[in-house]
């Protein structure tokens, strides 16, 4: 599957027949946000918006990765992933 599109990746996911955990699906989210559109530049979410907040944070974890990695480390997660949850 590394040769599949993002969004064919992003795609397999909603195949999934069981839900991933928080933390998986956080990294999938960091991953396909900096795939995507490249390094965060909004500004932290503040306040008691936690879900906001752990995702900022997972795309923050993977700042400075080229799109081009970024998209080859999602698909390999989603293969990965989908040996567990199909």
């Amino acid at each position: 599957m590394p040769n599949h599109s993002l969004e064919d990746a992003a795609a397999l996911t909603k195949k999934f027949t069981t839900k991933p955990s928080n933390e998986e699906l956080l990294k999938l989210y960091g991953l396909y946000k900096q795939a995507k559109e490249g390094d965060d530049k909004s500004e932290r979410p503040g306040g008691f918006d936690f879900k906001a907040a752990a995702k900022y944070n997972a795309w923050l974890n993977v700042k400075g990765i080229s799109k081009e990695e970024a998209e080859s480390q999602y698909s390999r997660l989603v293969e990965e992933l989908a040996t567990k949850y199909m």
